[in-house]
């Protein structure tokens, strides 16, 4: 493996892992802003332990997310020096901001919600969480701001061989950023309240503390199902931007190797050979692709091999067809997980409104697995937007190869993406045995004790931000 192939390894596979706890974090405090607000309003105890119960483990995760966090921004400067260099002066100002506001009002207002219990008034209580909430939503628009940059440049002027910004205002009117930022919060939600309706179908399967764990069911499954229609809409309209600012992507998510008929069908399965550039087998949902991309049965989609050849007037020789199979399937998998989000959500809701849900064993065992498919969605989702746009970095102005840092040797980068993986695997380890440690204690357990749970997790060490 060359230089190039284990920087991307490196990165990717850090961005997973902590990408991993950023929408489980947004979605839990969220939910768990949501439970707490109506402890205050309804003043029902159920709602005050429920509150503790996911908060605990919220805090948690929040604990493990800022580690793999602050390893991943080390590597712009040690693997991919040539890009910092190129985007530095844009890419700094959201990573700055996301940092010195979004991330120290996080902590700030999560000392205070930890804390606070026993010393302020339940509305002001209530106040700090809610921020917390709004915090790891603004810290996300931040980074996504930054990202969005990258997918279609805005608000620059190429000088002195870099980006340089003239329009900060730009890079928050995106339109990538627009479509981009409300598609990750509804799936963030959507990991939260799959989360919650997981451990609490389990809870309710082994007949423990139903009425909380109803409780929290409920609740989660009203935001899942919200959230996950708001992931169908979001994503269509990503979708439908695509087609404007990059094409090819949009053609290699649908393994389109010349333009398609018109009207064109979505394919729903296919068999992509790269080397030949062909399909050799498909399944195909007539008229669909077209109005899945214009809003009506009619309209011809470019393909690959199409504006391959206008990249090339426009760019220079290359090849700028992104893998084609990992970015078909990315695609279908996170629909797929979707639409099963959405249909379990409402299931859910529907079995519970009847009084169904105890006695449907197969329903809540199968809950229990489906913590893990929002986690494959996000993961899936990133793994098209990234890889379909190879092979740029930032589209249309750097290219990936020309990004990496030169001066960063193979052993280095084998030692550090070993090294990388090793540790995430241990924190792994660590947050499941948490997280079921916790699980098996119970909403019933005395949360009221938050300040030695947390001393012993140690998730706000001023070490941890430094």
């Amino acid at each position: 493996m060359d230089e190039l192939l284990l920087a991307r390894l490196q990165f990717g596979s850090t961005t997973i892992f902590h990408f991993l706890f950023v929408p489980m974090s947004i979605g839990l405090a969220f939910i768990v802003a949501l439970m707490e607000t109506l402890y205050v309003f309804k003043k029902d105890e159920v709602y005050l332990k429920m509150t503790k119960f996911w908060g605990h483990l919220f805090l948690i995760n929040f604990a493990v997310g800022v580690v793999t966090g602050i390893i991943q921004e080390f590597q712009f400067g040690m693997n991919w020096s040539e890009y910092s260099r190129f985007v530095g002066d844009v890419f700094g100002a959201p990573l700055a901001i996301e940092a010195l506001l979004a991330f120290f009002m996080e902590s700030t207002f999560i000392g205070l919600w930890i804390f606070g219990w026993d010393r302020l008034s339940k509305k002001v209580h209530l106040m700090c969480i809610w921020l917390v909430s709004i915090g790891t939503m603004i810290s996300a628009m931040w980074i996504l701001a930054a990202n969005s940059f990258m997918q279609e440049p805005v608000g620059i002027v190429i000088q002195n061989g870099r980006a340089e910004m003239n329009d900060f205002f730009a890079l928050l009117t995106n339109p990538q950023f627009l479509v981009e930022f409300p598609h990750v919060v509804f799936g963030a939600f959507a990991t939260g309240a799959f989360f919650i309706g997981g451990v609490s179908a389990y809870k309710i399967w082994r007949k423990k503390e139903l009425v909380i764990f109803n409780k929290s069911f409920q609740l989660a499954m009203v935001v899942g199902l919200i959230s996950g229609m708001g992931i169908a809409l979001s994503g269509h309209s990503q979708a439908q931007h695509l087609m404007e600012s990059q094409p090819m992507k949009m053609a290699a998510s649908e393994g389109l190797w010349e333009d398609s008929e018109d009207p064109a069908p979505w394919t729903v399965f296919s068999i992509i050979d790269e080397e030949k550039q062909e399909n050799s087998f498909e399944i195909k949902i007539p008229y669909a692709l077209s109005y899945l991309t214009y809003e009506k049965f009619e309209g011809s989609v470019p393909g690959m091999n199409t504006l391959q050849a206008e990249y090339e007037e426009k760019y220079g020789e290359g090849n700028y067809i992104p893998p084609v199979n990992e970015t078909f399937w990315s695609f279908r998998i996170m629909v797929l997980a979707g639409m099963v989000m959405i249909g379990f959500s409402a299931l859910g809701l529907w079995l519970s409104y009847r009084n169904k849900l105890d006695t449907s064993k197969w329903y809540l065992r199968t809950m229990v697995w489906l913590i893990s498919f929002p986690f494959i969605a996000n993961t899936a989702g990133w793994i098209m937007t990234e890889i379909g746009r190879q092979p740029w970095t930032v589209f249309g102005l750097m290219t990936t190869a020309a990004s990496v840092s030169p001066n960063v040797s193979k052993e280095a980068l084998l030692f550090s993406f070993i090294s990388f993986t090793v540790i995430y695997a241990i924190l792994a380890v660590v947050l499941v045995y948490l997280f079921i440690r916790e699980i098996k204690k119970g909403a019933d357990h005395d949360h009221s004790e938050n300040h030695e749970v947390t001393v012993s997790v140690d998730p706000f060490d001023k070490g941890a931000y430094q």
